[in-house]
């Protein structure tokens, strides 16, 4: 028969869970009011985007840019670097280990063509996932995938850019989670350097009347690593719209199944509660009819 311990194991029981609740429920609404401004953040950058994508196309149709370094693929790839944007914290359901199993196929792939694969981690939780797997990383980055800012895309691309200009990787492939809707996000690969030649076709190229200063070249090579940052600004921005759409969905799960675990201590405790006032009542009932005997 329960008894008054039980009773009050099950008390704390249900306070602890509905504590647990409202923690799950907060972090529910803070991951749907973030999601929010993340796409806000990639729509006012959208046109900057295209601004300049227009213009390196068109510069691309030009002769004497058409063959430079970073458009043109490279004969031989000998080593590729792969930027891997996860998450700094959890409790955000698959987010994580699908971005990441993407990106080890992504190396699967390049190390069985028989090149040399860099990682570059963005985000705690990809550090410790190459690290717990013995893989080393060429740089980490982490405190910024929760609200990243241009100037965290310009720190990254400075990293690699600098090791693409220096020829230590002749490849750059970006591995983030695109951001399609609340309830879909998928995991992608995107080649960053060289430009892909599918994102300049259909240049116009500049009528004989335009002059250049300084050389189409020279804007050339000003204007891409504009470009790479903000490629990679936009993969920040959709991964932490994904995140956060990955987390309020986890928090609403985990909120609804508190719930289901309330009402269940609650009918519990609401039975042992019962159970003890009837063996009370029992007891004096009893006790009443023995004193009446005497």
């Amino acid at each position: 028969m329960p008894g008054a311990g039980e009773l009050r194991v099950l008390r704390r029981r249900i306070r602890s869970v509905r504590s647990t609740q409202k923690i799950t429920r907060a972090m529910e609404l803070i991951a749907a009011s973030r999601i929010s401004r993340a796409r806000q953040a990639v729509e006012a950058a959208r046109p900057y985007a295209q601004g300049i994508t227009r213009v390196i196309r068109d510069l691309a149709s030009e002769g004497a840019v058409a063959n430079h370094p970073l458009i043109r693929e490279h004969d031989d790839v000998e080593r590729v670097g792969i930027v891997v944007i996860a998450s700094d914290r959890g409790l955000a359901g698959a987010y994580n280990a699908n971005v990441l199993r993407r990106a080890e196929r992504l190396a699967k792939e390049e190390r069985d063509a028989g090149r040399g694969v860099d990682l570059y981690a963005v985000g705690r939780k990809g550090e410790s996932y190459f690290r717990y797997q013995g893989q080393a990383l060429a740089e980490v980055w982490t405190g910024v995938t929760d609200r990243p800012t241009y100037d965290d895309a310009v720190r990254i691309a400075e990293r690699v850019g600098h090791d693409y200009y220096e020829q230590r990787i002749n490849r750059l492939w970006l591995c983030f989670t695109n951001f399609r809707s609340a309830l879909t996000q998928v995991s992608t690969t995107r080649k960053v350097m060289p430009i892909d030649p599918r994102t300049l076709r259909g240049g116009q190229g500049f009528p004989p009347q335009f002059t250049f200063e300084p050389d189409p070249v020279a804007l050339i090579e000003q204007l891409i690593p504009r470009y790479v940052e903000h490629q990679l600004y936009a993969a920040l921005m959709e991964s932490s719209a994904s995140e956060h759409a990955s987390r309020q969905r986890a928090m609403k799960a985990a909120t609804d199944n508190a719930g289901d675990i309330l009402n269940g201590l609650t009918r519990e405790a609401n039975r042992a509660r019962q159970a003890a006032i009837t063996t009370e009542i029992s007891e004096i009932v009893g006790g009443a009819e023995a004193l009446s005997a005497d």
